[in-house]
């Protein structure tokens, strides 16, 4: 007697009226009360259809397989087997493991030694580097001269203040200042000098109000008047990298990390070692004081000029390219060779704005309406122009044309002129504030290393290539 609905023997049988079907009580329950139907005859069915049949509990008999002694054995080994070999798998398992937790934990412990040993190292170079003494005829008297590389004296924090007042005051109203040079002037201007450098492999140059100075990688540095006479001629002992005037005298930065200033005549005045690699870029307060210095050691570094001493240093995280002052003096900018251009606060060092380029940075120089500045890399071509007032993208003012690389940027005093000097030669690009347009204004095709105005814009020096030295402007 077998249910019709699961085919085994039910144990709680019941039979159809309908069918005659013998079935599982609780499956055709369930079935009647999901389909009303006989599922043998297909016709209606009711639970009162359903007759129990009295019969004796049906026990279910055991599958053939364990019915005997020797099965049931065969049974317990095949399980035992089963068992010791998971048991097996496991433990390499657990010895695979604990052989690659070892190794994990000798490695990370390795690498936190390495890290401590690097930080006390990293720690003990600038700590050494702080306490480096100056050279020179302020320090005859044998004291060293400490770095203070924490704050910022409040002397120096009053003449910011001071020169930022002054200076930012009248710029919105400030006219084109008399006698200044017109576009005229710069796109007639004819060659009126040219000589040789007397320092090989020249790389940098300084106008100043009188003198002309032009430095070379042998560590040369030479001088030359208005009319274009060598007068001074001097070496400083080490290849120098950047030169700048401190009026009146002259400072250089050289690859060996130094920063000496000498007399235009070539008397030593003061010698700073303050950078652990080359010095990549000087620039001057426009209060006359503070002298900026950044390296690719990732420092800067503020001297003072007029006391011949180190007064501030501070790090940062990209080897430093270039530099250059706001003309209020409040900020600075420095150039990376990542691509970005970082502005900070003279008196605090700390970082106020952060701008990319997209390479290297070799040159860039703030305008004097006080709110552009101009980068270029000598990497790709192009001058990009921007705003300060502005962040990311929209921070990009305009991007002029060169017809190269970028190695030099000088914007004129009244903000129309900016000089673009490369390997392309040296552009003029002019800006016309009533339409506010640019325009190429004057294109001289002499490869240089750098172009810098002179007085009132009406001369532009010119250092090229092939070590010479020429000067554009009206004819005499």
């Amino acid at each position: 007697m077998l249910c019709a609905i699961s085919g085994e023997a039910p144990e709680e049988p019941v039979v159809s009226k309908k069918s005659g079907a013998v079935f599982e009580k609780r499956l055709i329950e369930k079935y009647i009360e999901e389909n009303g139907k006989d599922p043998v005859s297909g016709e209606e069915l009711d639970l009162e259809d359903l007759l129990p049949i009295k019969s004796a509990r049906v026990v279910r008999p055991r599958p053939p397989t364990l019915t005997s002694i020797p099965a049931l054995l065969s049974q317990f080994q095949n399980e035992w087997d089963s068992l010791a070999i998971e048991t097996y798998n496991l433990g390499e398992q657990l010895a695979r493991t604990r052989e690659e937790l070892a190794t994990a934990l000798y490695q990370h412990d390795a690498a936190v030694r390495v890290i401590a040993r690097l930080t006390k190292e990293r720690d003990e170079a600038r700590d050494a580097l702080s306490k480096v003494t100056v050279s020179g005829s302020a320090a005859a008297n044998g004291d060293a001269m400490a770095v203070d590389n924490d704050t910022f004296p409040e002397y120096l924090a009053e003449l910011v203040d001071e020169t930022q007042a002054k200076l930012s005051k009248s710029r919105k109203k400030r006219p084109v200042p008399e006698g200044w040079a017109g576009t005229d002037d710069v796109s007639s201007g004819e060659q009126i000098q040219k000589a040789d450098s007397s320092a090989p492999g020249s790389i940098s140059l300084a106008v100043g109000d009188e003198l002309t100075a032009i430095s070379g990688k042998g560590g040369d540095v030479a001088v030359y008047s208005r009319d274009g006479e060598e007068v001074h001629s001097f070496n400083v002992g080490s290849p120098i990298t950047e030169l700048v005037y401190a009026e009146p005298n002259i400072v250089c930065g050289t690859s060996k990390g130094e920063v000496k200033i000498y007399t235009t005549a070539g008397a030593e005045l003061a010698s700073f070692s303050e950078h652990a690699g080359a010095v990549t870029g000087l620039a001057l307060h426009p209060g006359g004081v503070i002298l900026l210095s950044v390296g690719s050691d990732k420092s800067f570094v503020y001297y003072d000029v007029k006391t011949l001493r180190t007064v501030f240093r501070r790090w940062t995280s990209s080897s430093l390219t270039t530099c250059a002052f706001h003309p209020d003096g409040h900020l600075f900018a420095v150039g990376t060779q990542e691509g970005d251009i970082n502005v900070f606060s003279t008196k605090t060092g700390d970082s106020m704005a952060v701008f990319s380029l997209g390479a290297s940075v070799s040159s860039l120089v703030f305008s004097e309406n006080g709110y552009w500045f101009a980068a270029g890399s000598d990497k790709t071509p192009n001058v990009t122009i921007f705003d300060l007032r502005k962040e990311g993208d929209a921070a990009k003012a305009k991007e002029l044309t060169t017809t190269g690389p970028v190695r030099s940027l000088d914007w004129d005093y009244s903000a129309q002129f900016l000089a673009v000097a490369g390997p392309g030669g040296v552009a003029v690009h002019h800006y016309i504030k009533s339409s506010k347009a640019w325009t190429v204004l004057r294109e001289i095709g002499e490869p240089a290393v750098k172009a810098k105005w002179g007085d009132k814009a009406k001369t532009l020096h010119i250092l090229g290539e092939k070590d010479n030295y020429l000067v554009y402007g009206a004819s005499q």
